[in-house]
């Protein structure tokens, strides 16, 4: 029994921890809690299930669930702060080595006999997915998402100034004087090695002098959580709404925090 409320505590927990309200609303009608809306999201997003099928599960089984409707509606209303709150809570506040990273996530899952149909042609990957990785715990602690494609080095500053490591690992497309400026402002050391073609900048030249490649090969752990991430629940997305993939990409993070991580919240 200790085993199935364990998902439900953790959430009230986090919500605590986080300050959020019981209900989403004000005035509407008391009937479902935020903690029964998140946990049926957190379960879509384990079981890699749709709106319709995860409502329906947990009709099943006689535990509260939102309609599907109302869990669309959930996903779409949770702001942005939200998410990256309960992400931070459930990586830690205090980071040593994050490393940086983005990979693609597919708006759809098509079959081989499609792609033979369209010439082989594949589909292009229009969700753009940017993330800092804790490289001790094996955490999220930071995500960037993005529906059309656009260069990595976009969102490098965003991520350095919510995880707020004290060194960042990053492969050379992220080479920037700029970004070099920004962290060495957030006293921030960035790992990142030298283009040849890149020698003036006098950050860079600054944080290349201190350049250790055994540091910048735990670069290597942000791929192994992209893996994970995609082998555990798919490397595509389902949701159309740019609110709805935002919702879907944080709550697979969280899972991944919550249940694969090495700390307990």
């Amino acid at each position: 029994m200790t085993k199935e409320v364990k998902l439900v505590k953790k959430l009230k927990r986090l919500l605590k921890r986080l300050g959020c309200p019981r209900w989403l609303h004000h005035f509407g009608p008391k009937k479902y809690e935020l903690s029964h809306h998140l946990a049926a999201l957190l379960i879509r997003s384990f079981c890699k299930l749709s709106y319709r099928r995860v409502a329906k599960l947990l009709d099943l089984f006689g535990m509260v669930c939102p309609s599907k409707s109302a869990l669309q509606y959930t996903a779409k209303k949770i702001p942005s702060y939200l998410w990256n709150k309960a992400l931070e809570a459930t990586s830690g506040i205090k980071h040593h080595i994050i490393a940086i990273d983005g990979t693609g996530l597919s708006r759809s899952n098509p079959s081989y006999y499609y792609l033979r149909r369209i010439d082989g042609k594949i589909p292009k990957i229009p969700v753009k997915l940017s993330v800092a990785l804790d490289t001790r715990t094996k955490k999220f602690c930071a995500v960037k998402t993005r529906v059309l494609p656009a260069h990595d080095i976009k969102d490098a500053e965003y991520l350095l100034d919510k995880s707020n490591p004290d060194i960042g690992v990053l492969d050379k497309g992220y080479q920037s004087e700029s970004l070099y400026r920004f962290a060495y402002n957030k006293d921030i050391l960035l790992m990142i090695p030298q283009k040849k073609n890149a020698k003036r900048g006098f950050y860079r030249k600054k944080m290349g002098k201190l350049f250790r490649i055994r540091t910048y090969h735990r670069r290597e752990v942000v791929e192994s959580g992209f893996h994970s991430l995609k082998s555990k629940f798919g490397s595509s997305i389902s949701s159309k709404n740019a609110k709805t993939i935002r919702a879907e990409v944080y709550g697979r993070l969280l899972c991944h925090n919550l249940f694969f991580g090495f700390v307990e919240i």
